[in-house]
This record gives C-alpha cells, sequence and structure tokens, in this order.
C-alpha cells in the first residue's frame, strides 16, 4: 500500500510551525458557542421515499475518504456509483464544525434543505444537530450492514439508538511520548501532571472533550455524563499544573512537530496524528492512560431537506467490510466497522496490526465517549478556556 503523501505533507508542515490544520480530528471536539435558542425540537421524520436519487450531494472534511494518488479518483464513490447508478457530489467543506454550522444555521433553523444529503461531524456537533432538530431519522431498513458497527460506538449519548447517525470514523485520545528522552514509559495523566522530570516538557490539547475526558477520569469520574462538580474539581487540578509550569502550553495538532523535534517530551495526543508521526519514527509510543482515554467520532448526519433513502444506501455501502476497510487504508484513523480489519489483513497486514486503526476490544473498552451536551456548554467551555488562556 502507498501511504497517503498528501496528508503527511500537511502534518510536516505544522511540523515546521505552520498554521493549525483542519483535518477531521484534529479539529474534532472544538468548542461551539452553545447555542440552545433556536428551540429544542424532536429531530425530523420525513416520509421516504423508496427510489435512489440521481446524485448524492456529500460534505465532508478534506482528506477522509480514499483517492487514488495518480488519477486523484475516489475508488469507493466509484464503486457506490457502479453499485447503484448514484453519482456522488463530494464537497470538502467541513473544515470546522462551529463554520460549518454557522453557514448552515440560517437555513435550519427556518427548515429548509441545505443542497446536502449527508454531512459528517463531529460527535457534540451531531448532538446538537439532534437536539436542534435539523437531523433526518435514518431509513434503517436500508442499513442491513448497521449490524457491523462496533459494539463501543453503538449507543453514544446523543443518539442511544443510532437512530440519526451513524460513525464515518473515530479516533482516540491518550498520551503520546518518546521513550528515548522520557526515561522510560508514560502510561498515566499522573505522570504527565506531576512527574517533575517531565516538568515543563508537556502539553495538553486544547479541545475541551480531550482533555478534560482524561482529567475527569483521573479523578474517577465518567466523562460520559459530566458533573458540575467534579469538571470543577478536574479543572482546579489542571490549573494548578499550569501555574507550577508543568505543563509547556495547550496546543492543536501542532503537538506533532514539539513532540517530532525534542521540545516535548510527553503529551495528550490523538491517534491519527500518532500513525503519522510513527512513520518517521517509529520510537515513539502512544498509549491509553492507565486512568482510561477517550474516543471521539465524526459521524454521517442527513440534515434537513436531504434525500433520506439514497443517504442511507450510501450508509450500507461504507459499513461492508471491505468498503470500510478500503477508507481506513487511506485515512488511517479507527473504522467503525467490525470485520474491516480482516479484510484490511489482505490490503496491508501492517496496517491491520496497527493497534491505533484497529484498536483491538481490550483498548476499546478503555476509552470513552465525552458527554456531547457538556461538549456543548458554555459555562463548562468558559471555564477550560479561562485555563488554556491563563
Amino acid at each position: 500500500m502507498t501511504r497517503p503523501l498528501t496528508r503527511r505533507d500537511l502534518l510536516e508542515r505544522a511540523a515546521l510551525g505552520g498554521a493549525a490544520l483542519t483535518l477531521p480530528g484534529f479539529l474534532a471536539a472544538c468548542g461551539g458557542d452553545g447555542i440552545e435558542a433556536e428551540g429544542t425540537t424532536e429531530a425530523t421524520t420525513t416520509a421516504v421515499a423508496r427510489e435512489l436519487a440521481e446524485t448524492l450531494r456529500f460534505s465532508n472534511w478534506p482528506l477522509y475518504i480514499d483517492i487514488d494518488e495518480e488519477t486523484k479518483k475516489r475508488p469507493t464513490l466509484d464503486q457506490f456509483t457502479e453499485q447503484t447508478g448514484v453519482e456522488v457530489q463530494y464537497i470538502e467543506d467541513v473544515n470546522d464544525n462551529d463554520e460549518w454550522f454557522g453557514k448552515n444555521r440560517a437555513a435550519l433553523s427556518q427548515g429548509q434543505g441545505i443542497d446536502r444529503d449527508l454531512t459528517v461531524l463531529t460527535d457534540w456537533m451531531a448532538g446538537r444537530m439532534v437536539r436542534l432538530g435539523y437531523t433526518q431519522k435514518l431509513d434503517r431498513s436500508a442499513i442491513p450492514n448497521a449490524s457491523n458497527l462496533v459494539e463501543a460506538l453503538a449507543s453514544p449519548g446523543f443518539d442511544p439508538n443510532r437512530d440519526y447517525s451513524m460513525p464515518w470514523q473515530s479516533g482516540m485520545t491518550g498520551i503520546g511520548y518518546d521513550p528515548r528522552r522520557t526515561g522510560g514509559p508514560v502510561t498515566s495523566l499522573s505522570q504527565l501532571l506531576d512527574d517533575p522530570k517531565l516538568k515543563g516538557k508537556v502539553t495538553f490539547l486544547t479541545e475541551m472533550p480531550d482533555t478534560m475526558g482524561l482529567m475527569l477520569q483521573l479523578d474517577g469520574s465518567d466523562p460520559v455524563k459530566v458533573d458540575t462538580a467534579a469538571f470543577d474539581k478536574a479543572i482546579d487540578r489542571l490549573q494548578a499544573a499550569v501555574d507550577s509550569g508543568q505543563i509547556r502550553q495547550f496546543t492543536g495538532n501542532d503537538y506533532s512537530g514539539l513532540l517530532a523535534r525534542g521540545d516535548v517530551w510527553a503529551c495528550v495526543a490523538w491517534s491519527g496524528d500518532m500513525v503519522q508521526l510513527q512513520l518517521d519514527n517509529p520510537q515513539l509510543e502512544f498509549v491509553i492512560p492507565d486512568e482510561g482515554g477517550m474516543i471521539w467520532t465524526d459521524n454521517m448526519l442527513i440534515p434537513t431537506g436531504g434525500d433520506v433513502f439514497t443517504a442511507s444506501t450510501f450508509m450500507n455501502f461504507v459499513y461492508d467490510p471491505k468498503i470500510a476497510a478500503q477508507i481506513a487504508a487511506y485515512v488511517n484513523y479507527i473504522s467503525p466497522v467490525e470485520g474491516a480489519k480482516e479484510e484490511a489483513e489482505k490490503l496491508d497486514p501492517e496496517l491491520a496490526a496497527n493497534q491505533l486503526i484497529f484498536p483491538d476490544e481490550d483498548t476499546l473498552t478503555k476509552v470513552k465517549i465525552f458527554d456531547a451536551e457538556a461538549a456543548d456548554d458554555t459555562e463548562l467551555k468558559e471555564k477550560f478556556q479561562a485555563v488554556v488562556g491563563a
């Protein structure tokens, strides 16, 4: 398999000090603006026409589906067209959850379509879309392959029955470190916060669900349903680590360059980044903290006005393990599809063995999904930003 150099080039640009990137997952947990004033309504249910549309209009993040580097075609989309006759209008216009919402909010709040049948948004924004009634119920009868959804992602708090969403890809949040500099394993968040030899060589993430999801578990609290008192306690501990100089800074994906150069020895990191960094430096390690890690997911949703049957048919297509493996081989994030690993072994045994792309069940039991409503809570975000900006 040929690795997607275009994606690595972007990471290397960040390592040289470029602007933060807007790759999927890098902005996976960006803070929203806490909008609830538009009214919390039941998500839209529409009568489903059992006929495929001529075109599927699909919004996604950049570099988030397989591309033939020679022809620049997208094999997965071409195969879908061959099987169904549906052309795919694929638009890479989801550069940031809030930005996407800002562009489409006015139309959605009026019950109008946005010229999209399918879009991919991160857990907390997907939760907002469902709460505000801006999504349509899936046609589950058109998605028999939904039975291939991995158990760990089957019941998020914002959509416990997956009536309105299906995962596209996921990533884990844990600890990345360079054992040559740390002198040994870094397996606990408490080491990042308290180990004196790491003082000033540690970074945490600016995304609240990632950082606070780990901090809550450090104190034995559950990030799936955030308790305000527990959140405040975790914030105080994080602030103390900032005040002492233990934490060097809060970053987006630009920690990757700091880690690669040795300016940072250990950090809160995303699994997708670490897959790419390990291509150049196999000695780097990524672990789920002893206390527990986080898993975030970018989800397929059918916005108001989208063609439910055609979008649901596409979801069924990408939940075929062969297709899911094909996508994972390019994007290097976690496939939500059971059986994709076995299919990936046929493409690239090394890829299939990578725990950051195909984590085993034991690993998945150690990660949790952050409370989507808490991630979109203005008061909690302000408390977190006060520490990040300190």
